[in-house]
């Protein structure tokens, strides 16, 4: 399953997805993943929960980032969620119409290794196609 948070740059989507990945762990039988930009959010973060900073690994184009996610998919078979904040700039997406097929490719890995994958990005809900807008779970 994706579940999407969307809104321009600095209307609070990381606050959202902070709450709903704390409120998460509480109740998580397997394991957590963070994954975002930087390392500013780990204090945040219950200590259960893994932060990746991506920006420390050499991810040029959205393909090296799916690979990337399925390297950390296949390392842990307890990863139940993972939390992607910044989505377009950790996964390399430069235009609006390249998110789809990269989500595609999310839902993908979700559904054959059962990982929900909760994303936050800074684009207008109305960019979205319709597929993507009913994954949508806040719109800023």
């Amino acid at each position: 399953m994706i579940q999407l948070i969307v809104g321009g740059k600095g209307k609070g989507k990381t606050k959202h997805l902070l709450d709903k990945v704390n409120t998460a762990v509480k109740t998580a039988n397997g394991n957590i993943v963070y994954l975002d930009k930087n390392s500013k959010h780990m204090y945040e973060l219950k200590n259960k929960i893994r932060l990746i900073n991506v920006s420390e690994y050499p991810l040029n184009s959205s393909d090296e980032f799916v690979g990337f996610i399925c390297g950390i998919v296949s390392q842990d078979h307890d990863l139940e969620q993972m939390y992607l904040d910044s989505f377009l700039v950790i996964a390399s997406i430069k235009q609006t119409q390249d998110i789809e097929p990269v989500l595609q490719k999310l839902e993908k890995i979700s559904e054959q290794f059962d990982v929900d994958f909760v994303i936050s990005m800074s684009v207008d809900e109305s960019e979205l196609s319709e597929e993507m807008k009913a994954k949508v779970i806040v719109s800023l």
